[in-house]
């Protein structure tokens, strides 16, 4: 039985890992002209190509006129469009050149690994993509910060309360652990495309889609769990605001905010040393006993209001419900 477990989970992890490519098609049996040809292969390798459209984030970028050492400069902000692209063979720093164009006046040629640091796609999709890949670190930052500081200035106007302690276990909803849980499940996919299929994460950048159907398996699944971590969101802040005022209700969503963003980083961090698979999975099973065991609860502490599994003394506030 473990034998077959094994080969099971091996077939498995197999399909995943074939099904998460872009499949490529032969153009050899196109009837297309060599350009045409060119033109179509540069788009499938290079995930972007003639027409396509970029904004330039550099403060400026130089670009060069064909036969020419003079330079045209394009600045933050500037929409450029793909003209044409060369493959310079004789230049064994710069393989490839881009031409763009700004307007009919000002167009040039820039080399292809000058030309990508320094602009984004202009599709809103992959510029949050680029900001947040560039700046997560610094939102984490600024949402624990901020989640401490909030909590010092309650903490200094309110010395007790205990309807607004802010735990976990005093909101009595499930969607902070589901929210957890699609984090993790979100995290967990990334990584294991930047780690095994890099190029697939390149296409989606550059060709980015919220429709997770006709996708590669593994994308169409981290797509499917981004639209889960929204609607898990939106169920819990409606769920936090009826149920605590809003500054308590803000407070814990700085907290559990702080949180996702750790555990993110955690899980995108150490899936690429495989050990995330295992903090993953240890971290879905203590999750969902968690889950099942609140959502079968019969009772409700007459105290603080959390819920029990049993009668007996409330593990949150020491109330006997006997």
């Amino acid at each position: 039985m473990k034998l077959i477990e094994w080969i099971g989970t091996l077939l498995v992890v197999g399909f995943l890992l074939v099904s998460c490519h872009y499949p490529e098609p032969d153009y050899s049996v196109w009837d297309l002209t060599r350009e045409q040809r060119d033109s179509l292969e540069f788009r499938s390798t290079h995930h972007y190509g003639v027409n396509y459209n970029f904004k330039v984030l550099a403060d400026s970028l130089p670009l060069r006129e064909m036969l020419s050492a003079d330079s045209l400069w394009v600045r933050r902000g500037d929409v450029l469009v793909v003209a044409d692209f060369a493959r310079m063979t004789s230049d064994t720093v710069h393989a490839v050149w881009i031409k763009v164009a700004r307007d009919q006046h000002t167009m040039g040629w820039v080399p292809e690994e000058h030309l990508l640091e320094s602009v984004v796609p202009v599709d809103p999709i992959s510029q949050f993509i680029h900001w947040f890949s560039s700046l997560r670190n610094r939102v984490f930052l600024f949402i624990g910060c901020a989640f401490i500081l909030f909590y010092l200035v309650r903490r200094s106007r309110r010395k007790s309360s205990t309807r607004s302690s802010v735990t976990a276990s005093r909101v009595d909803s499930i969607y902070p652990a589901v929210l957890c849980i699609c984090i993790v499940l979100s995290a967990t996919l990334y990584a294991s495309m930047q780690r095994f299929v890099p190029e697939t994460w390149v296409h989606y950048y550059f060709n980015p889609t919220l429709n997770p159907f006709g996708l590669p398996l593994l994308l169409a699944l981290f797509i499917a769990s981004v639209w889960a971590v929204l609607l898990s969101a939106l169920a819990l802040v409606d769920d936090l605001f009826h149920q605590l005022d809003f500054s308590t209700s803000l407070l814990y969503l700085l907290g559990l905010g702080t949180l996702c963003l750790f555990l993110y980083m955690i899980v995108t961090w150490s899936v690429y040393y495989y050990v995330g698979y295992a903090l993953s999975a240890a971290f879905f099973f203590y999750t969902v006993r968690y889950l099942l065991r609140t959502s079968f609860s019969t009772y409700v502490c007459g105290h603080c209001g959390a819920r029990l599994s049993r009668k007996g003394v409330c593990p949150h506030c020491g109330w006997d419900n006997e």
